[in-house]
């Protein structure tokens, strides 16, 4: 993509399906999707110790802009934003542990491979997908792979929310490949096929993301109908 920085630093690259056409859905069960976590990244793979991210604010309020009904959310961690989902949300996690804390807690969760093999994974099932503190540790390839593998499970019209940080959050996370800002999020969703409803700043103005490590980058997007 035109105007992007790619890198080669991400070493654990997910696996990526084959591309789909516009418009085209998987059958639900088959397939490869992207290994897609809040628990661990490349470096940690590199040294055998499993670096975990600051804690995050829950995305309680950000979840109202894509609207009501049952959520995809790809890295969803422990599950601390998937517990504000409506019910039916589904979390996916590459880590078998955040999996395990997820359904402890009465969650819903796979790793990618599960997902692919279970009842949940349904083209069009979910009315909107969330992605928070996963793409900045992804390389252009692996966002659009990631992308690519689970819109086809959001129904037409369903809403997408991309979210990253900003300055002083991306210090903090451990290993982060790039800088993944509005402009990058604006790229990466356009090229996904996604209509861009709104991009802001959570929660306070940009400005503040240079010092405030919960400020974050915030994407609204929307599945074309």
């Amino acid at each position: 993509m035109p105007g992007r920085t790619d890198s080669s630093a991400a070493t654990n690259r997910p696996e990526v399906p084959a591309p789909q056409t516009r418009g085209t859905r998987p059958a639900g069960g088959a397939g490869t999707a992207p290994h897609a976590s809040t628990a661990r990244f490349p470096d940690g793979e590199r040294t055998g110790v499993v670096r975990p991210l600051p804690a995050r604010p829950r995305y309680r309020r950000q979840l109202r802009r894509i609207g009501p009904g049952r959520v995809l959310e790809i890295g969803c961690g422990a599950g601390d934003t998937l517990a504000d989902c409506a019910p039916g949300s589904v979390g996916i996690d590459h880590d078998p542990r955040s999996v395990h804390k997820c359904r402890a807690r009465g969650l819903t969760a796979y790793t990618a491979d599960t997902f692919l093999a279970g009842p949940h994974a349904r083209p069009r099932a979910f009315d909107a997908l969330l992605c928070a503190h996963v793409l900045e540790h992804l390389d252009d390839e692996q966002v659009e792979g990631l992308l690519r593998a689970y819109l086809p499970y959001v129904r037409p019209g369903g809403g997408v929310l991309l979210i990253t940080p900003q300055e002083a959050g991306h210090r903090a996370e451990p290993a982060p490949v790039r800088f993944t800002d509005f402009t990058l999020l604006r790229a990466f969703a356009e090229s996904a096929g996604l209509d861009v409803r709104r991009t802001y700043s959570y929660p306070l103005p940009r400005a503040a993301g240079r010092l405030l490590r919960r400020n974050v980058f915030a994407l609204v997007g929307q599945v074309p109908r």
